[in-house]
């Protein structure tokens, strides 16, 4: 029987998006799968983790393409980013703390160019007047993926409603990054 791939990623990324020290036994049993079948699949957890990072990246390609960032002002593109990308949420959240993704000559080209895309946004909506300008577009980018990750955990434990999660995210990086006249 041919193991579907897709199922198995999509269990692997609900179980380690609430549960990030998940055993490969409880990935396999997730998965509806055996251990062994699951090592047949990915070598081991950094092979598992390798693959939900080009899921995530596929995940973040599709949103930051379906929030036509080059369209209207640059915050109301970020608002429709940050909708896009909901769904995708808890995967980054948990990939967002694997540091081995991001140490070394192993860092996937992948997350470069989902970076220059946002940072891409933040530039325009400085040379528009929108954001800060004392705020770096790869400060906005990082704010941005931490308030969303965080956003993630709340709502994961409890502590967020779902529905919060857009207003959230939206409401704080956009209340720090709007520019606003001096006094």
């Amino acid at each position: 029987m041919a193991v579907d791939r897709e199922h198995v990623l999509r269990s692997a990324a609900a179980l380690l998006t609430r549960k990030a020290t998940a055993t490969m036994d409880e990935v396999a049993k997730a998965a509806g799968i055996s251990r062994a079948t699951l090592h047949r699949q990915f070598a081991g957890r950094d092979a598992l983790v390798r693959a939900l990072e080009s899921l995530g990246i596929a995940e973040c390609e599709a949103a930051l393409d379906a929030a036509d960032l080059d369209s209207g002002s640059a915050a109301d593109a970020v608002r429709r980013l940050v909708r896009a990308v909901e769904p995708a949420a808890g995967l980054l959240a948990f990939l967002y703390t694997e540091n081995q993704l991001y140490e070394g000559e192993r860092i996937n080209p992948g997350w470069t160019a989902i970076d220059d895309r946002i940072a891409a946004l933040f530039r325009r909506g400085q040379l528009a007047g929108e954001f800060r300008i004392d705020l770096t577009p790869a400060w906005l980018t990082e704010a941005l993926f931490g308030l969303m990750a965080s956003g993630a955990w709340m709502v994961q434990s409890g502590k967020g409603a779902p529905r919060d999660f857009h207003h959230m995210i939206v409401g704080l990086l956009l209340g720090g990054a709007l520019r606003r006249e001096e006094s």
